[in-house]
Parts: structure tokens; sequence; C-alpha cells
């Protein structure tokens, strides 16, 4: 792909075409000899990656040219150049799944003007909704059309700050056989549309890249920034019965109230104690 848009977005983009897991290729350069030459806001892109991970450890698979596997480089640092305290750190996901719930809302509502779907009658919604589920799926109609997952990776070589790689996995153009599991989706099969891959791509690495350079310049303060609100109008979790899957196999279940500074999900449980979920999956319960 030439990618022309998204290569004008950022300092630099590397399409390969092919890779076992973008995150592993970036962070590879991103901390090797030539890291210099990877700076802040660096991507890596493929639309056939065949060793995708997602969240505690699982794969994350998909047809040759049917998706898009993006890593993006972070290597924040405030104004000043010190190091973004380490609370920071916890949002840059739920940043990401904002940047990329924007940019597949605007994408649903450009094939919507360009094709108009007449809502269904029986669709309590009254037509296509995507939102954010915490801390980084984006699902449409309820359906997952994207996943994120960040990790954080050693200084380069002559710095002391640390980095932060961020990967996202977009279903573009899978169709109902291609899907991996039920309750994914596709920006094809929600709009009925051919999505324009550069085009996604570009909106989603300028509204990102946007949205962290924002953060920084606050020095991580998400209610100065405006990112804590952002990100709460965006994610539909805030408000919905949840079951959460905890580590240790223990589940929670409650209302999910609002973010806490730190970005952490504050649950309402059965005997009304607030609980404060920091990782873990969630499930938006339908009754």
């Amino acid at each position: 792909m030439e990618l022309p848009q998204s290569r004008a977005a950022v300092p630099r983009l590397e399409f390969l075409t092919s890779a076992g897991s973008t995150n592993d290729e970036l962070r590879d350069a991103a901390t090797g000899p030539d890291a210099a030459a990877w700076p802040h806001g660096s991507v890596i892109v493929t639309d056939d990656q065949t060793r995708g991970r997602g969240r505690l450890g699982r794969t994350w698979l998909a047809p040759t040219g049917k998706t898009l596997a993006i890593s993006v480089l972070l290597r924040p640092s405030s104004p000043g150049g010190e190091p973004l305290p380490a609370p920071g750190y916890g949002w840059l996901p739920l940043i990401a799944g904002a940047a990329m719930t924007e940019t597949v809302r605007r994408a649903v509502d450009a094939a919507a003007s360009a094709a108009p779907v007449v809502p269904d009658p029986e669709d309590g919604s009254g037509g296509v909704e995507v939102e954010l589920k915490w801390p980084n799926d984006v699902l449409v109609s309820g359906f997952k059309v994207c996943g994120i997952l960040s990790e954080l990776v050693p200084a380069a070589p002559g710095s002391d700050d640390a980095a932060v790689i961020v990967g996202a996995g977009l279903n573009l153009t899978l169709d109902e056989h291609d899907l991996p599991t039920l309750t994914s989706t596709s920006l094809l099969l929600a709009t009925g549309v051919q999505p324009d891959a550069d085009a996604v791509l570009a909106d989603y690495l300028s509204t990102f890249l946007a949205l962290v350079r924002t953060f920084i310049e606050h020095r991580a303060d998400a209610v100065a920034s405006g990112i804590a609100e952002r990100v709460s109008e965006l994610c539909g979790t805030i408000g919905s019965e949840v079951r959460v899957e905890l580590p240790g196999d223990r589940e929670l279940l409650g209302t999910a109230e609002r973010l806490d500074a730190d970005g952490r999900l504050l649950v309402r449980d059965a005997n009304g104690e607030l609980q404060a979920v920091a990782a873990g999956d969630v499930t938006h319960l339908r009754y």
C-alpha cells in the first residue's frame, strides 16, 4: 500500500507486506541500534499479520488484505523534557480507543452519506451506534470492529525515557465467513460500503497523536486536558450493567459509573460498594 495520506500524518510510516506482529516489529526497531531513526509517532502497519496478540495473550488472526494491524510508537515526555508521570501511562490505551472510536464514527457517517441505509424499525437504536468499550475495544452496534493492545518498552539507547507501543487491529472488509467471533464485525459489514483504508488510517493516526499531544502538554492531567471528559463521552461502558472477569478467576457484577483520575473503571457492585477496576475483561449486560 502507498498510503499517502497516512504517511503525511506521521514522521515515519513503514508498510510491511506481511508481519508476525507489528508490535514486535516496532519494538525491535525502537530499541535497536537504529532507534534514533524511529521518533515519537512512528508507525508500522500491515494488512497481513500472522502472529497478532490480543489481551491476556489471546491470538489475533485475520485473512490477508481485509484488516489493518497498526502499531504506533509513543515517546511521551513533558514540554520540559521530563518523563510522563507514571499514572499517565494508563490513559494512553484509552486515548487510542477514543481516537479509533471517533475515526470509526466518521467512517460510518461518511458511508451513510454515500449510501444511506434505511433504519430497521425494530432496531431501538435508530441506526448504527459506535462506542468505546472500556478499556479499548471499539464496538459498532455492539459488535467489535477494533481491539487495542499497548505495551511498555525499554528506553532507547542514550535515553532515560520509556516508550509505549500502541497496537490496533481494525477489521476493514471481513465478511460473515471471515469473522473471528460471533461478536465481531467490520466496517464493510457495518456500512455496506468499501472503506478507504488510507483515509481511515490517516484519520486515526492524526486524531490519536493530536490527543496524545494535548495530554502531554497538560502534563498527563486527564481532567485539565479534557481527555477524561472526551473518553467518558465516547465510552458506552459507563452507565451499563457489566460483568468484569478479574485476574485470579474472580468476577464482578455491577453498574459501571465512571472513570477515576487514573482511567480505572469504577463499578458499583450488588452491595452498593464502588470498586475500581484497573484490568479485566468487561461484558456489557443487556436486559
